[in-house]
């Protein structure tokens, strides 16, 4: 690795370091609103409770996203920001994980039959 790639690596990560420790406000965010949350739940016409399944989050978690009383963090976050752009990319993945008939593959087989209605 070149010297001068290097001490870009090493200054980027002392500058993740700074943002997470507060010291630093990052250059871009992206933050997923609550009637995105609720738009890509009802193009999928699954429940909050069936979409919580879908995502690995509680019930109770999906209701605060929607009603604004908790932003979604990491993997959600980034799961959600997929699903806004191209819901059926959730059905989609989590339908060609092959590991049996989960209550979430069942309800990602039922909702892709809904919207190949």
């Amino acid at each position: 690795m070149k010297n001068d790639t290097f001490t870009k690596l090493v200054d980027s990560i002392r500058e993740a370091g700074e943002i997470k420790a507060g010291h630093r406000e990052p250059s871009r965010t992206y933050e997923i609103r609550p009637p995105e949350i609720r738009m890509v739940r009802e193009q999928l016409d699954v429940s909050q409770s069936d979409f919580a399944v879908m995502i690995g989050v509680s019930a109770r978690t999906l209701q605060n996203w929607e009603q604004g009383r908790r932003q979604p963090e990491g993997p959600a976050k980034a799961l959600l920001r997929i699903a806004s752009r191209n819901p059926m990319a959730v059905l989609d993945a989590l339908h060609a994980k092959d590991t049996g008939p989960t209550k979430s593959r069942r309800l990602a087989t039922r909702a892709v039959r809904v919207s190949n209605a």
